[in-house]
């Protein structure tokens, strides 16, 4: 029987220059907005926090000095 990960969220752990599947799945969720990342196109992220981010603009304000 053929195992697909669609519909399911991926558990990543953030690398400075990538990131290691811990468990399979098609998506992330964005820390802020809570927006459904697909796996290809996940760009930002925080090593720091372990966090997934939507876009650059969602990435600088979450790690923008407070």
């Amino acid at each position: 029987m053929l195992m697909t990960h669609s519909d399911r969220p991926a558990r990543l752990h953030y690398l400075p220059n990538g990131f290691r599947v811990l468990s399979a799945g098609d998506h992330v969720l964005c820390a802020l907005s809570g927006a459904r990342i697909a796996m290809e196109d996940l760009r930002y992220w925080s090593p720091a926090t372990q966090q997934a981010y939507a876009s650059a603009q969602i990435a600088s304000e979450a790690l923008a000095p407070k």
